[in-house]
């Protein structure tokens, strides 16, 4: 008998080689979706007010998480992601054909919503009036669109987390770094720092999705109850199944037909950003996914880390396209106006331009009172939908990201610099192990004796 060395890596530290399994990221989702829908139906059948409470706890706690992360991961994800197209080649027109296919698909997005609007009038049969309707505390219109860009000092924007002037901050910063090249170095190896710092913090919170499920989907039965999605039950309907035709129609014909690849691999790839968003309601808040999920797509980082911060806060198919164009019918009939050919082509307007009016809060209230202000339709409508928006909002989100991720594959592969390997190879690993598997990766690995 002889004895040999062989290079082999130690997966435990007892020598055993057995991992304890791990309860898959989506499994974790899936199953807090269920629990969050009994605990609701039971605080609200059985009236368990201290369920409900802490119900509502959880959740709010969870998105309270997301959001302490949100203002300083924009503000330096944005400022990087500018001062990283220097590595890129033509880098200018990467940044146009983003732009160019971000409003590509929402003019797709939003003729499907205005498709299903007409043929589906969704205010009808609902039993609604104009009675029921509130003003929003929140509204925007073209001049406050316009005019709140440019923040008044630097701090306000971070304590109120307006996100659109975050990011108009976030630009200027970048543009100026690039202009000062070498000098500019210091700034940007902490701010890349910073970001990293963030990210790692934002991967644990993302960690506890599956608790703040629990809690967000249970109170939303809870407060809410099935009665109320009755009301709504042919809205509801129509943004879900608009979004599924973006999502899981349109998106992969564009993938087998302009990027040339396949569009099943994109889904594969892309899914743990699109379960977090479903789940969380954030497209910033997933953003550091979206990112990983894109880069396992073959997409260069150097360009991901412009396009992927960039989308999350402007490229909104599910929040800014499809449901505004959906919202305003269904406004307008239960107010009992009348819309023409000039208010469809005027949602399409708004949707294009004004998407980045999303930014400036959570959810799309902003993005809905500026698409009614356009038309001159009540702005009491917007009370209409504030009860079923959480649920709404699942889906809008997850097309979000879907789109966010999307535009990155298709111009990288037009462009010719997508690695076809890498998106081939891409798999829907838990959103838990994308870490892991990198630090095991860059681990030495430990050579042991074998006998021969």
């Amino acid at each position: 008998m002889s004895a040999s060395t062989a290079s082999t890596t130690t997966e435990s530290p007892s020598g055993s080689g057995r991992r304890i399994p791990k309860f898959p990221f989506w499994a974790q989702i899936v199953a807090g979706l269920a629990l969050g829908v009994l605990l609701g139906w039971l605080a609200r059948s059985q009236d368990v007010s201290w369920l409900k409470t802490t119900l509502d706890q959880v959740g709010s706690i969870f998105v309270q998480l997301l959001k302490l992360a949100v203002a300083p991961l924009v503000f330096f994800a944005i400022l990087v992601s500018i001062t990283n197209l220097r590595k890129v080649d033509n880098a200018a027109r990467l940044a146009g054909r983003t732009l160019l296919w971000f409003m590509v698909t929402s003019l797709i997005a939003v003729a499907i919503g205005l498709a299903l609007g007409l043929l589906t009038d969704p205010g009808a049969g609902t039993s609604l009036t104009p009675k029921d309707g509130k003003q929003p505390e929140d509204s925007g219109s073209w001049i406050d669109f316009l005019t709140g860009i440019v923040p008044t000092d630097v701090v306000t924007p971070f304590t109120e987390l307006n996100v659109l002037q975050i990011v108009f901050m976030a630009a200027v910063a970048g543009i100026a770094a690039l202009k000062l090249g070498d000098r500019a170095k210091p700034v940007l190896s902490l701010s890349e720092a910073v970001l990293e710092l963030l990210q790692k913090a934002l991967w644990w919170v993302i960690r506890l999705a599956p608790v703040g499920t629990v809690g967000l989907i249970g109170f939303a039965i809870a407060d809410y109850g099935w009665n109320l999605i009755g009301k709504y039950a042919t809205f509801t309907a129509d943004v879900y199944i608009g979004c599924a035709l973006v999502m899981f129609g349109v998106y992969p014909l564009l993938l087998a037909t302009v990027a040339r690849v396949n569009p099943v691999q994109f889904f594969k790839g892309a899914w743990p950003a699109i379960q977090l968003a479903f789940v969380s309601r954030s497209s910033v808040g997933t953003m550091p996914v979206t990112q990983k999920v894109t880069e396992r797509l073959g997409v260069p980082k150097e360009y991901t880390s412009f396009a992927v911060p960039f989308g999350a806060t402007t490229k909104m198919d599910g929040c800014a396209a499809i449901y505004p164009a959906l919202a305003a019918i269904f406004i307008a009939q239960i107010f009992d106006v009348q819309l023409g050919v000039q208010d469809y082509l005027l949602i399409a307007f708004v949707s294009v331009v004004g998407s980045a009016a999303t930014a400036g809060l959570t959810g799309a209230t902003v993005m809905l009172t500026l698409t009614l202000s356009t038309l001159g339709l009540p702005l009491e409508g917007v009370g209409l939908l504030m009860a079923i928006d959480p649920i709404l909002d699942m889906i809008r989100t997850a097309t979000n990201v879907a789109g966010q991720a999307l535009v990155p594959v298709i111009v990288a592969a037009r462009e010719k610099i997508l690695d076809l390997d890498a998106y081939n190879a891409a798999k829907s690993s838990p959103i838990d192990e994308v870490d892991e598997v990198e630090v095991r990766e860059a681990e030495p690995k430990i050579a042991v004796p074998a006998v021969a």
